[in-house]
């Protein structure tokens, strides 16, 4: 979009492609860009990329050693997660989260669907809000389908631009109509097999939001792997650990089976999540692999 709102269809140039990037994705979603309108065409020709404040990467689906770049320049991502139908597990929220930390992204956590739960549904959800919010991160419990706490969600991404992502069937795209009617974002359903969404957002998507700000919607997320990780500085990336790191006996402490890990510790006394505890380890085998 031009700065006089007006939407041009372009193409990259040549050159872009032969830098050597290893991302699926030289252009993202969110990127500043210079472009020319071709003569006697209503296309354009990106000619320049302006420099990214940020980033948000995942491990491309395809291509083990490449990064797919979800989205650049952005004030905040907001991850919609659910208790049930589908289920967002930790797992697939401390990578995100751990991902957004590598990038310094602030993230909160939008638990949606809350008209839905049980009791016990909800005092699974009270019990992770509890610990994501000793931790540091906002956790808003709303509903696209009553309204409930949206005004607050909408005060949050007020002339911000926010990142929408999470597991297809979270109720993205819901959310988002809810919020700005005037988008019109195409919803999908939940398979009644698997439990699981469906796709309905096949690329992302950047829309201004009337109320000011703008909205980066996102395809659904199956996995979130992990990319370029080093597990020399994985720990960094979780608040709690960040905090505690300096009392471990040895200053390249890994966390796993070293003797005297402050880490280590702070889970035997309940002040660390152990399911915090177990995805770190289990990411950290990750880095071991690869």
């Amino acid at each position: 979009m031009s700065d006089d709102n007006i939407l041009y269809e372009c193409r990259l140039r040549g050159k872009y492609r032969l830098q050597g990037l290893r991302t699926t994705n030289p252009v993202a979603v969110g990127d500043l860009v210079y472009f020319k309108i071709e003569t006697g065409k209503e296309t354009a020709v990106i000619e320049q990329i302006e420099d990214r404040t940020n980033v948000i990467v995942r491990k491309s689906t395809n291509l083990s050693k490449a990064a797919h770049i979800i989205a650049s320049n952005l004030d905040q991502a907001l991850l919609v997660a659910t208790i049930d139908q589908p289920r967002t597990s930790t797992g697939f929220i401390d990578r995100f989260l751990a991902t957004a930390e590598a990038y310094h992204l602030h993230s909160t956590l939008v638990f949606n669907k809350i008209d839905l739960y049980t009791p016990a549904q909800m005092e699974e959800l009270n019990k992770l809000k509890h610990i994501y919010s000793t931790i540091g991160y906002a956790v808003l419990e709303v509903s696209a389908e009553t309204g409930q706490n949206l005004d607050e969600l909408k005060a949050l991404m007020k002339d911000k631009v926010s990142l929408f992502s999470g597991h297809s069937g979270v109720g993205k795209s819901a959310l988002v109509n809810a919020i700005d009617s005037g988008l019109n974002v195409r919803i999908g359903d939940i398979s009644a097999v698997h439990h699981k969404g469906k796709h309905t957002t096949t690329y992302a998507e950047m829309h201004p939001l009337s109320f000011g700000g703008w909205i980066i919607d996102t395809p659904g997320i199956k996995e979130f792997g992990l990319y370029d990780l080093e597990k020399e500085t994985l720990a960094q990336r979780f608040p709690e650990m960040r905090n505690r790191m300096s009392a471990c006996r040895f200053a390249n402490c890994t966390h796993r089976s070293e003797p005297g890990c402050a880490i280590k510790q702070a889970v035997v006394d309940g002040q660390i999540a152990d399911f915090r505890y177990k995805n770190y380890l289990n990411m950290m085998a990750d880095a071991v692999s690869d």
